[in-house]
């Protein structure tokens, strides 16, 4: 199935990339929860978690703290959140597996339910800075 992560993987549209790899991208949230939200992708569309090769879920995870070290970084941040959604009622908006990494900051009451749609420049300069933390 092809969803809009795979039009962003093979650069059909554009995408704000702070890693890549031959199985994984990360990319910035094009509406964040907060300033850095960041989505790590397998290149691979898998629609669920469950649906993925162990090994495959493991690769997936074990790039989440160097991403979320290099976002942290990147952003300020004072910490951050983790979450991974599978299917409809788990509030997945688009069927191809990712993780969210979202900054947080200690003088902010972010809610989550709150998003903004920060301009391609915020985004391009953010990107950038993120990729200088690896």
């Amino acid at each position: 199935m092809t969803t809009i992560f795979t039009e962003i993987i093979e650069r059909k549209i554009p995408g704000f990339f702070i890693y890549e790899d031959k199985n994984h991208v990360a990319i910035l949230d094009k509406y964040p929860i907060d300033h850095g939200h960041t989505l790590v992708i397998p290149k691979k569309p898998y629609e669920l978690l469950t649906e993925m090769p162990v090994n495959e879920v493991a690769e997936l995870f074990s790039l989440v703290p160097i991403i979320a070290n290099a976002v942290k970084k990147g952003t300020g941040s004072d910490a951050f959140s983790i979450a991974q959604n599978n299917g409809k009622a788990a509030k997945q908006i688009i069927p191809h597996v990712h993780v969210h990494i979202i900054p947080r900051y200690s003088n902010k009451g972010t809610v989550w339910t709150k998003r903004s749609m920060p301009s391609d420049s915020e985004l391009k300069e953010l990107s950038e800075n993120i990729k200088k933390q690896f």
